[in-house]
């Protein structure tokens, strides 16, 4: 009877009410508002916690697990809060890496329906203000917040953290956040506050001048990443490149978090890495599914992320096939350039009403030479490479969560 309750209460909330991942751009209210009105309902929780927040185009979700992680072996009580899941709702909020009940999400959103409001809060601002009110409940010491689309009037923008975290900046809903790098720049840069520390991943000259100007602006120390050179230790458990790219921006974080009263050890740090999947859940990041064929799974779903993802595989040994399935707002032009023309593609559409469509796949492919078959079914796709793979074979899944959320 639970579990039909928690069904019934998920539906109400992805149906209710907008969200992004079901409808895409036209969910995005660019306005913070509604969740601070929302917030107030539920007396503010948002004033009684601490947090450290984390925007950026790609490797906030990576940065968020890892720091989350670590933080938890320091002995702190620690919200993550990340979007979106991969396969149930309450992967998005965790505490020291358990889920949220169903209980807790079911009486929340009975609260919602009980109050008279004239106005309508997204879903992603509801399952913000759920994620805060539980937060709150937990009693955490410490929150890990990825911010949503942008970071200026991105819902997750009432806090005021310890610390400010962009990873990097890249041509990425340019439809509502702007078509260059700087104007992307200025509405990421927008989650950083007055006198409180921002540490930038990764910059290019028009990004570094625009984190410089907002920094300055703000009163804020800021620290650029790349001036630091923090190597991974010969165990470190991600694949990837781009990975190390990410232990070196949280390795600075932490240097800064020392300085605000937190106490994490190199122990911490390593054991933090070790446990990235029993502490947060993460997953989907260059994750290896299975051997002969090496089989990956990975969630990059833009130009920068796939062509880091795709360098990072770039010297496997054997025949490459790649299974790819993503959203149709994506740009494709740009993103089936990345696909190594020695490749076999395995293209598909998946379950969820955003995805490419075929004929957009097929499009592309035939656009640019690529020895494609197309699939309906994602099942079937993977199931069509794992036959045709021979053992020294790599097979990368990739392009969007949602594809990935037909596997689990």
């Amino acid at each position: 009877m639970q579990n039909n309750l928690y069904k019934e209460t998920l539906d109400w909330l992805f149906n209710q009410f907008p969200a992004y991942h079901k409808i895409g751009a036209s969910a995005y209210k660019p306005s913070l508002d509604n969740c601070i009105r929302l917030a107030e309902y539920f007396q503010n929780p948002q004033n009684d916690l601490k947090f450290i927040h984390i925007a950026g185009t790609n490797g906030k979700g990576s940065t968020s697990s890892m720091l989350a992680s670590i933080l938890t072996e320091s002995k702190e009580i620690v919200g993550l809060f990340t979007s979106p899941h991969i396969e149930d709702f309450r992967e998005r909020i965790r505490v020291n890496g358990e889920m949220i009940t169903e209980d807790f999400v079911i009486e929340f959103c009975e609260k919602v329906k009980s109050l008279r409001i004239d106005f309508e809060p997204s879903f992603f601002e509801i399952t913000w203000v759920l994620a805060l009110v539980y937060f709150r409940s937990k009693k955490t010491t410490v929150c890990v917040i990825e911010a949503g689309l942008g970071g200026r009037l991105d819902a997750t923008n009432i806090i005021t953290p310890l610390l400010s975290i962009i990873t990097n900046i890249g041509l990425e809903h340019t439809n509502f956040l702007g078509d260059t790098l700087e104007l992307i720049a200025t509405e990421k840069a927008g989650i950083i506050k007055s006198t409180v520390p921002v540490v930038i991943g990764e910059s290019v000259e028009e990004t570094k001048n625009v984190f410089n100007k907002i920094a300055n602006q703000n009163s804020t120390t800021i620290y650029f990443a790349e001036d630091f050179n923090y190597l991974p230790s010969s165990n470190f458990p991600l694949l990837g490149e781009y990975q190390k790219i990410n232990y070196n921006t949280i390795r600075v974080a932490i240097d800064v978090l020392n300085e605000k009263s937190l106490t994490i050890e190199s122990s911490d740090i390593e054991v933090g890495l070790k446990n990235i999947f029993k502490n947060t859940g993460f997953r989907g990041r260059m994750q290896v599914m299975s051997y002969e064929p090496l089989l990956i799974f990975d969630v990059s779903h833009n130009y920068d992320g796939i062509k880091a993802t795709l360098n990072s595989i770039s010297n496997t040994s054997g025949q490459l096939l790649i299974v790819y399935g993503t959203s149709a707002d994506k740009d494709l032009e740009s993103i089936f350039s990345l696909f190594p023309k020695n490749a076999k593609c395995f293209f598909t559409e998946f379950k969820n009403e955003r995805s490419a469509k075929i004929s957009q796949l097929e499009n592309e492919s035939i656009k640019n030479g690529l020895e494609a078959s197309f699939y309906l079914e994602s099942k079937l796709a993977l199931q069509h490479a794992k036959d045709v793979a021979g053992k020294e074979d790599t097979i990368l899944v990739f392009g969007s969560f949602f594809l990935l959320s037909d596997f689990f």
